[in-house]
């Protein structure tokens, strides 16, 4: 295999052996040897190549010489496709650095924190990056891997830009670290509505996004060692936040035969004496699955039974098609303290004003030590982006506009049906209908591919075809066999990106 990067000679010993990376992490942990999912996801892109005893590991472990694998065997003279990566925590004192052009001393590089070589984000990831590459040389790149509306032609509803602007004079300063009184009375109001027990204008919280408010939430509740339940596949910001925050993630699994609900015998197996949460991500990203009361109720029981909070994630509660109704959790839990996370980013087509929320409800005499650590962490960023806090209550108030989009003739429901109809009718593929926000995820068939590594193929798919999509395990999803997909550009775009996704298919097999 000669004039090879390492990446494709780690693919390719990889394939061999029929290993992935799971594989390889899970071989590393049970050696001692500190091998992160950051860290393959690094090798396997070629923005990196291992240090020498990283090296010697995945050599024996994929059954190859190490000259081979680290390409010491190609022709002399052939330039490097990426640096060797340096330790990441010092044993020692660090000695300096030779520089090889001068001869001179420089200064110690520094690496970013071991805290980070198990947390995966891939929905901004390696394929994302070879997607910029790409752009960059002036490549068009359709993208179907971010839930971002404004690039595909929703606009934001013209009262609430007017009602910003009328208010940007009065947003100067600092809000309070929960939020303008305005948007919570208003977020207050809505818990009303979607009947959320004991919730007063103190327990709701704005944030810029849902995602700051999981980390901070996560930030709060987790000591070393601590678990917590989170879905699979999931929004994998939630793995990462309980990740960082010294938690462990346990994964249960969303079973796709039946329409993505969570499987409760799975949930109950992995609760012990350091689970502290339950997770449910409702609607879900990525399958839009919309889970029912009955479901609910289920998840409620257990987390009652074995004294556990309830994380809720209905960013997408707005966005619920076919007649459904979006139950939350919370409102059948008055009992147990819960949180419940929503925002306007998705449902009011404003991604980029960044304003999110989450509301506490139930019995919160057992959460009063944590609730103040939630205070002191909201009080430490001094308070949200407030002249989006400004038009909270413009946006929950009077006629939604995301109702004209999902329903029959309406753009998101249109785009679901064709999407849905399009991928069903490529051989090999197969998918359950989502019900609620804007994604979708299709099963592959891995034997007819011959599909290994799910990150290769939408590699693979982006350098031929020039479409972006985010693989499964990028969800934490742990087989190769899934993708998502966006839905939100207009159905004749789909149709170009459904027939370029149909010949690629048709001819694919991964090597």
């Amino acid at each position: 295999m000669p004039n090879t990067t390492f990446s494709e000679r780690l693919w390719s010993a990889m394939e061999r052996q029929q290993i992935k990376q799971v594989d390889l992490i899970r071989m590393a942990e049970e050696q001692g040897v500190k091998l992160g999912k950051s860290h393959m996801s690094q090798y396997v892109s070629g923005k990196t190549v291992p240090r020498a005893e990283l090296l010697r590991f995945l050599a024996d472990a994929l059954n190859v010489e190490e000259a081979w694998l680290s390409g010491k065997e190609e022709a002399a003279g052939k330039e490097p496709t990426a640096q060797p990566e340096q330790p990441t925590t010092p044993t020692t004192e660090p000695e300096p650095i030779k520089n090889r052009q001068t001869g001179g001393i420089t200064m110690r590089e520094f690496k970013k924190s071991s805290k980070l070589d198990n947390v995966l984000y891939d929905v901004r990831g390696p394929v994302v990056d070879e997607a910029s590459r790409m752009e960059e040389a002036g490549t068009h790149v359709l993208k179907l891997n971010i839930g971002n509306p404004a690039p595909f032609g929703f606009r934001t509803p013209d009262e609430v830009i007017y009602d910003m602007r009328q208010q940007l004079t009065e947003c100067e300063g600092y809000s309070d670290a929960k939020g303008l009184f305005s948007a919570r009375k208003a977020i207050m109001q809505y818990a009303q509505l979607k009947h959320i027990p004991n919730v007063s204008i103190g327990d709701v919280y704005t944030g810029n996004g849902v995602s700051e408010l999981i980390n901070l939430c996560m930030s709060a509740l987790l000591d070393d060692g601590d678990e917590i339940l989170i879905p699979a596949p999931d929004y994998p910001l939630w793995t990462a936040c309980a990740t960082l925050s010294g938690g462990k993630a346990v994964h249960y699994i969303c079973d796709e035969q039946s329409e993505w609900y969570p499987d409760l015998d799975d949930m109950r197996k992995k609760i012990n004496d350091r689970t502290k949460a339950i997770v449910i991500i409702n609607p879900n990203n990525p399958t839009g699955a919309l889970y029912p009361k009955e479901i609910l109720q289920q998840i409620v029981d257990l987390a009652r039974e074995h004294h556990l909070m309830i994380f809720s994630d209905e960013i997408y509660d707005r966005l619920v098609m076919d007649g459904e109704e979006h139950i939350s959790i919370a409102s059948l839990a008055p009992d147990l303290f819960c949180v419940t996370f929503s925002g306007l980013s998705k449902s009011h087509m404003i991604a980029g004003f960044r304003i999110g929320w989450m509301i506490l409800s139930g019995n919160k005499d057992l959460a009063k030590d944590y609730i103040e650590g939630l205070n002191m962490l909201s009080n430490m960023r001094l308070c949200s982006n407030v002249p989006a806090q400004s038009i909270v209550q413009t946006a929950l108030g009077g006629h939604q506009s995301v109702k004209d989009y999902i329903v029959p003739g309406g753009r998101i429901y249109e785009q679901r049906e064709y999407i849905y109809k399009a991928l069903c009718d490529i051989p090999g593929i197969s998918v359950v209908k989502p019900k609620a926000a804007f994604y979708i995820f299709p099963r592959l068939d891995v034997q007819k591919f011959q599909i290994t590594n799910d990150e290769k193929f939408a590699l693979d798919l982006l350098k031929e075809k020039k479409i972006l999509i985010v693989h499964g395990s990028g969800f934490n999803w742990k087989n190769p066999d899934h993708f998502r997909i966006v839905y939100l550009p207009r159905v004749e775009v789909l149709e170009d990106a459904a027939v370029k996704l149909a010949d690629f298919l048709s001819h694919y097999q991964q090597r």
